[in-house]
């Protein structure tokens, strides 16, 4: 499912980031930089990739050297209409478009697993794509619109499906690591759905960057799952956040939707970078509540050690 161009690592001349100021895209402009690899990163409010008029502002901006990381995506949390949805599409039309009449050596879109079906376990890069979210549905639907203007341009290019992703710099705030370790710094409380006995795979937000950074050197093409292969239950996640929180309490809540849970076969990323390693959840989260905790009152609740 995913080939490289590159049997050994290339450092490409400048990596371009579309959506540079998110969570996902700030961290790998971080990670780009300590790996001394030229970057420029573009924000919505240098571009604003909804609009008709981004094609012309990304076609002076970028050159045929330059490896373009499509990240930029309206989250579930500000949106999970139609409108949003179709605002989503408007950034990939424009971009393929873009991409169309100009030209670059690489790209990777950075996907979501939401594209696959849930009843789908363990997901594989072949396993079924039948999204049951507008956010799924528009990730399937940007990924057939990049494959099919690259493959017109004849540029490579590898969609790369990620995971539940966790770290200091989260935005969203999503049910799992981020909330749990923001709760519990701020009001030494995490709520549960039910026992919390859902499993699913999450992605601490530098070995994402270092992922995408290692697709890159190597010129990837093809799909790939951004996922650690190891799922934990969000009750096992919440006594990791505790151990690293003390004093602070569980609530569990009546259960309202069935229990279902998500588990990766990532075999394919390990063949593709043998040397690659995921970092463990309770060094993730430590990391996580130390950054966090720095920029709390001096009131909130002391780390462990």
């Amino acid at each position: 499912m995913i080939r490289h161009h590159h049997s050994t690592p290339q450092v490409p001349s400048r990596v371009v980031v579309l959506g540079a100021s998110g969570f996902v895209g700030g961290d790998l402009m971080n990670y780009l930089r300590e790996q001394r690899i030229p970057a420029v990163g573009v924000s919505s409010r240098e571009i604003d990739l909804t609009q008709v008029e981004s094609v012309a502002q990304l076609a002076r901006l970028c050159q045929p050297s330059d490896v373009i990381v499509f990240a930029s995506t309206i989250t579930p949390d500000k949106g999970k209409d139609v409108r949003t949805l179709m605002r989503n599409l408007a950034m990939g039309e424009h971009v393929a478009e873009f991409l169309g009449k100009s030209t670059c050596s690489h790209v990777v879109y950075v996907s979501s697993d939401a594209v696959y079906d849930d009843t789908a376990s363990p997901i594989r890069e072949d396993s079924p794509c039948n999204p049951a979210s507008l956010h799924g549905v528009m990730h399937l639907a940007r990924e057939h619109v990049m494959a099919h203007a690259m493959q017109q341009a004849k540029i490579p290019v590898l969609m790369l499906r990620s995971t539940l992703v966790y770290g200091a710099d989260d935005t969203h705030n999503g049910y799992g690591p981020n909330r749990f370790v923001r709760t519990a710094l701020k009001e030494r409380t995490i709520k549960l759905f039910g026992e919390g006995e859902e499993k699913r795979d999450h992605l601490y937000v530098r070995d994402l960057s270092r992922l995408i950074g290692a697709c890159i050197v190597h010129r990837s093409e093809g799909v790939l799952n951004a996922a650690t292969g190891h799922s934990s239950s969000f009750r096992g996640v919440a006594d990791l956040v505790v151990a690293c929180c003390p004093d602070t309490r569980l609530e569990c809540s009546q259960r309202a939707t069935t229990i279902t849970h998500r588990h990766f076969d990532v075999a394919a990323t390990l063949r593709a970078f043998p040397a690659m390693r995921f970092t463990p959840m309770r060094v993730g989260l430590m990391a996580m509540a130390t950054t966090l905790g720095a920029k709390t009152a001096p009131s909130s609740t002391p780390l462990a050690a």
